[in-house]
């Protein structure tokens, strides 16, 4: 993490410095006009990574400000009704202006970029509790780079006693697009400087390994393992009642609960206040709202207040149009304990032609302290995947 970095600015002024970069609308009347601006920046895209001047890491340095204790006025926006902060959804702007940094050329005018968010690889809680009345603070920067794709570190912490102790850390990956958001673009190289630089780069190096091997070996790909196969062949025994001897009689466990029975869903509608500077449905909004729901279903399946654990593998395989329909369904698939694993997938009902896409998946880890929460038991083979799917999650959240 870098230290001492002379870019910090309001969390208020995130999106302002994003246009001046972009030169992005203010005005949602005003958005087919500035579209078709950025449409003229296609000719200053590099033709190669090799036309572009390598970076470090401190080019894309940023500090952000939440001064929730310095300014009281401002918190009411940020409180959950625990009188606690919600799920901070404008994180992912600052990783877009990282982004926007480490690729920045004076001698234009406007990025002829378009830095989209494509994966949060993970987020973990260091701490459960963030405070109303004490500042935080956002830092991050550039830690790994492809030809067109970007990993960006965020850190978030805040302040106790005269210093900022750390409450989460996120590993986004971004993906750099021509201004019509239509083909890959190439963005500047990124040499390290000493050690402790290396380190993050070859860790870097070390995650798009373990994301690729973990998509090659995703259930949708590829059968379970031999282990997995007897975890479902188990689960699937305990369910046959003793008394009819038949593979066609179930029942349920003591203590469990069927997961079709675990499920809660959700519709947002997707207004224009909620955009991003290229006049989609800002992802951050769409996290958010995944979370929340994921929590809430966590809350009710365990009977407790929970506690987030870890986010992984938020997916954003689509952008959302404003005046779309966005249908949210979260679903227990794993618990061990006193952990709940919650996948939730959203889908989009577009505003104009009724179809469907799909934006972000992600998978929550939320635990209940005190609670054991019942066992949740798959009935059919793709509740069982499902299972399985959470099962690895876990694995990763809580670092078996």
């Amino acid at each position: 993490m870098i230290q001492g970095n002379p870019n910090a600015i309001h969390v208020s002024n995130v999106r302002n410095r994003l246009r001046e970069i972009v030169g992005a609308s203010t005005n949602w009347r005003d958005h087919k006009q500035a579209l078709e601006e950025r449409l003229s920046l296609s000719s200053m895209l590099a033709r190669s990574q090799g036309d572009l001047p390598p970076r470090s890491m401190k080019d894309s340095s940023h500090e952000v400000h939440l001064p929730l204790g310095s300014q009281p006025h401002i918190r009411e926006k940020y409180l959950t009704h625990h009188n606690t902060v919600r799920y901070p959804h404008r994180r992912t702007e600052s990783n877009l202006l990282i982004s926007y940094s480490h690729t920045h050329n004076p001698a234009l005018p406007r990025s002829p970029l378009s830095i989209v968010t494509a994966l949060v690889d993970k987020i973990d809680m260091r701490q459960h509790t963030i405070y109303p009345d004490r500042d935080i603070k956002f830092t991050g920067h550039v830690t790994w780079v492809g030809k067109t794709s970007i990993e960006a570190k965020m850190y978030m912490s805040q302040l106790h006693e005269g210093a900022y102790s750390p409450v989460l850390e996120a590993t986004f990956v971004m993906v750099a697009r021509d201004p019509e958001n239509k083909r890959a673009a190439y963005v500047n190289p990124l040499k390290p400087e000493g050690a402790e630089e290396e380190r993050l780069f070859q860790q870097g190096e070390v995650n798009k390994t373990r994301r690729v091997e973990l998509s090659t070996a995703s259930l949708l790909k590829v059968a379970p393992t031999a282990e997995e196969r007897k975890v479902v062949h188990s689960q699937f025994l305990s369910t046959l009642d003793p008394q009819t001897v038949s593979f066609r009689s179930r029942v349920l466990p003591p203590k469990s609960v069927w997961m079709e029975d675990a499920k809660v869903k959700g519709l947002e509608i997707c207004h224009p206040q909620e955009r991003n500077i290229f006049n989609r449905i800002f992802g951050g909004f769409l996290m958010r709202k995944a979370y929340e729901l994921g929590w809430a279903n966590a809350c009710s399946y365990g009977g407790c207040r929970p506690n987030l654990v870890a986010v992984d593998d938020i997916l954003f395989q689509k952008p959302v149009e404003i005046g779309s329909l966005l249908l949210l369904s979260s679903q227990v698939c794993y618990t061990e304990g006193n952990f709940i694993q919650v996948r939730v997938h959203t889908e989009v009902a577009g505003p104009s032609d009724g179809g469907s896409t799909t934006p972000p998946t992600c998978s929550t880890s939320p635990s209940c302290r005190t609670t054991t929460v019942p066992m949740i038991v798959p009935q059919s083979y793709g509740e069982s995947m499902l299972y399985l799917d959470g099962k690895r999650h876990f694995s990763q959240a809580a670092g078996i």
